[in-house]
């Protein structure tokens, strides 16, 4: 982060862990939803209280970057990219958390025949939100790698819709699930889906905060 943060480290190191926290927020995300499809029920309490942990750990470390830009009137010429970014990578934590906080509440019904499907639909959303973390690490160390990361979100958020819409089709194609069952199962792909849109909609905004460092 040297090159936008000269000299403030500890920005710097906040910032840095905030990234952290939200990388970690949607791997724990990937785990507890192949916890909850494979019945481990112990473990994917772990990962609802971990996530929720991560959540909050990663608010409060926005907060403190906030505060610090304003108090101490830092890169004024990026404050509101920095700021923007930030907010819209809390969508990414918050979706992830809301998402694995759905399924511990509804309790759905995965039938056997879709488990693998759902597991990979959850890692193709967490591929798309890993890069959007890289892509942003990358803008405050090395704006110019940016896009090296951004292609690579689109990529698996184009992925997780075509296997998302795979998903749904197969459900109501079934004649054996009930239709109460069907949109539940429709639901909890568009849940799983929506992490991989939150991390396009960073992508999207993160390309143009690029765009203006270079002119």
């Amino acid at each position: 982060m040297a090159i936008l943060f000269k000299s403030t480290r500890e920005l710097e190191a906040q910032i840095d862990e905030y990234l952290d926290a939200v990388s970690q927020g949607v791997l724990v995300f990937k785990e507890g939803v192949k916890n909850y499809i494979k019945n481990e029920h112990e473990s994917f309490q772990d990962r609802i209280q971990r996530i929720d942990e991560l959540e909050a750990k990663a608010d409060n470390l926005r907060r403190h970057v906030e505060n610090n830009l304003y108090q101490h009137s830092l890169i004024p010429e990026h404050r509101g990219d920095v700021l923007g970014l930030l907010e819209n990578m809390d969508d990414v934590i918050d979706t992830a958390k809301e998402t694995l906080n759905q399924f511990d509440v509804e309790n759905p019904y995965i039938p056997k025949e879709f488990e693998d499907q759902y597991i990979e639909l959850s890692e193709m959303a967490v591929d798309a939100a890993d890069y959007i973390v890289m892509a942003s690490r990358a803008f405050f160390k090395d704006y110019k790698a940016v896009k090296d990361h951004l292609h690579k979100v689109y990529f698996y958020e184009k992925e997780a819709d075509r296997l998302s819409d795979r998903i749904k089709r197969k459900v109501f194609a079934s004649e054996e699930l009930e239709l109460c069952q069907k949109f539940h199962l429709r639901y909890f792909a568009l849940h799983i889906d929506t992490l991989a849109d939150k991390a396009e909609s960073v992508a999207d905004r993160l390309s143009i905060y690029t765009i203006k460092r270079t002119i």
